[in-house]
């Protein structure tokens, strides 16, 4: 029969081994789930940047639209108006 080691006889090391296999695995923090969070955090920061983007531009296009030339440009380019007496084509590649 094979003697168990001195070091699995101590009680605070065996207690630490089994303290930290309940954190890393068991808890309701355990590793995995901080990983998880984690990756969704760097998803979270990713579409931060893209709506931070988005709105400087929308509040680019809303600076350019107090004027009235501009407004006008930007109904006829974006939105498609166009005066009575007028026909649009609309090209596309």
């Amino acid at each position: 029969m094979k003697k168990i080691p001195n070091w699995l006889k101590n009680k605070y090391i065996l207690t630490s081994i089994l303290f930290g296999i309940y954190f890393l695995f068991l808890d309701d923090w355990d590793i995995f789930t901080l990983a998880r969070q984690n990756q969704k955090l760097k998803q979270i920061k990713v579409q931060d940047s893209e709506m931070n983007r988005s709105l400087k531009q929308t509040k680019k296009t809303l600076y350019r639209l107090h004027h009235i030339d501009e407004l006008e440009a930007y109904a006829r380019s974006e939105k498609f108006f166009k005066k009575d007496d007028e026909e649009i084509f609309v090209l596309s590649e």
